[in-house]
């Protein structure tokens, strides 16, 4: 990220959102909000001074609610540019009539603008890659059974991910979230929403095994006379190296288990974690300091909005659809709209990576060509029996028809009327329109209601 924030041709828009989309490929028109940050940038130097002295504390979402931030805060230690924001919900001088103002009188570069608003931006760009990333799956009634939500030592691989990081709240070290002590038995759950078509998912998130297996082999390296216990489904890993990783987390002394966990209840100041182990048909209980619960990756909370924007569709989890998931991976059916990352389905860094690498080829092949070719079969409006009822509008999956003014006549008054137009480089000839159509004004090339009669009459002579 500080690299691409130094690049003279990338300009990066932080603490933004997209707003609006339009237009087609190598002509898309984006309405960009950026958000008030109530800190010039300009004037901000990062000193720090300002998050230092706020005296209002919230809980740190970035640490999965285990530590706490400042109202004026960095999101997450990497943050590039590494400059604060003032969460307004939280900070006293907007929910208390402008009593505190410390961060404003710290602050010697005179960064801190309170008055600042949004602004909203309109930016033209050939391409768009979209790249929104994903979201845990479930919440505290998800995993009744385990007592997530219920029992404060159940908690996420995201949360034990910021525990064992050396730049989370307890800088590296492994705790009970109740007492602050360190874990003897660590039992971790695979496959928790994943793979699950009652409660969960039925998708396979990829991810879980093989960060599981770093999580077994940090607890059993960091705490000294731990055992990590990993009850799994399958084990997977389809990655360069991978299964040797999960064999050395075996041989450290990790012990894997095939089989569910049914309930996980609290007794004596510890939990009891009741499973089965289905490869010796017994059922077992162990005795956990700490449950870690390896939930599924979903699309991110706002990816229905993202696709609708930028016209492009998703599978029935919510993930983006690609054109092709063979041919054309990283394109979808809109053209110049490309995909990278979790956005399109579960994946690893790597994978991740590789892709988004495919995507900024794609645009450099796009943009290289003076010419484009089009899909022949497209849809055709004929303006004269067009009605002008907006139907194909609002029904059209990739935004490709619009209104424009025809010139028409009535008893000798000329005066001017909408109708519906088909773009033919965002159409992709699906055919929604086409059946949709009231006055039948839209046709597909080739394929018009004559010609499907004419091919008809002549197989039948």
């Amino acid at each position: 990220m500080v690299a691409a924030s130094q690049h003279p041709n990338i300009t990066l828009m932080t603490y933004s959102e997209v707003e609006e989309v339009k237009g087609y490929v190598g002509n898309f028109n984006v309405k960009i909000r950026q958000k008030a940050k109530s800190v010039d940038h300009e004037l901000c130097t990062g000193c720090g001074v300002c998050w230092e002295k706020c005296p209002n504390m919230v809980i740190n979402e970035y640490d999965q609610g285990l530590s706490a931030r400042k109202s004026i805060y960095i999101r997450f230690p990497q943050a590039v540019p590494s400059k604060p924001v003032i969460d307004r919900q939280h900070c006293r001088w907007f929910n208390r009539d402008g009593r505190c103002g410390v961060c404003s009188e710290v602050c010697q570069a005179k960064a801190i603008d309170y008055l600042q608003q949004d602004q909203v931006v309109d930016e033209e760009f050939g391409a768009i890659i979209v790249a929104t990333g994903f979201d845990l799956f479930g919440n505290e009634n998800s995993f009744a059974e385990y007592g997530y939500g219920t029992l404060p030592d159940v908690i996420s691989g995201l949360h034990f991910e910021r525990l064992s990081s050396a730049s989370g709240p307890t800088g590296g070290k492994i705790i009970r979230p109740s007492d602050g002590k360190e874990p003897k038995s660590v039992v971790f759950i695979q496959c928790a929403g994943s793979r699950d078509d009652a409660k969960g998912k039925s998708y396979c998130s990829r991810v879980c095994c093989m960060y599981t297996a770093k999580h077994a082999h940090q607890v059993l390296e960091k705490i000294d006379d731990a055992q990590a216990y990993v009850f799994y489904m399958d084990i997977r890993t389809p990655g360069k190296a991978y299964e040797e990783f999960y064999r050395r987390s075996v041989n450290d002394g990790a012990v894997y288990l095939r089989g569910r966990v049914s309930r996980i209840f609290s007794k004596n100041n510890s939990m009891i974690v009741r499973g089965e182990d289905t490869l010796i048909s017994k059922q077992v209980e162990i005795e956990a300091d700490l449950v870690v619960l390896a939930t599924a990756m979903v699309p991110g909370f706002d990816a229905n909005i993202v696709a609708g924007l930028v016209g492009i569709g998703s599978d029935k989890d919510g993930f983006f659809e690609e054109a092709h998931p063979k041919l054309r991976p990283v394109e979808t059916h809109t053209a110049g709209v490309y995909l990278a990352g979790t956005c399109q389905g579960p994946r690893d860094i790597p994978d991740s990576v590789a892709q988004a690498g495919s995507a900024a080829v794609k645009v450099c092949g796009l943009f290289s060509a003076d010419e484009r070719e089009l899909d022949p079969i497209t849809a055709l409006v004929d303006e004269a029996i067009c009605s002008g009822c907006g139907i194909c509008l609002s029904l059209c999956p990739y935004k490709a028809i619009d209104f424009i003014s025809v010139s028409a006549s009535m008893a000798g008054v000329s005066f001017q009327r909408e109708v519906a137009a088909v773009n033919e480089a965002l159409c992709q000839g699906c055919g929604t329109c086409v059946a949709a159509c009231r006055s039948g004004s839209i046709n597909l090339k080739g394929f018009t209601n004559e010609q499907l009669l004419a091919e008809v009459e002549a197989v039948c002579q």
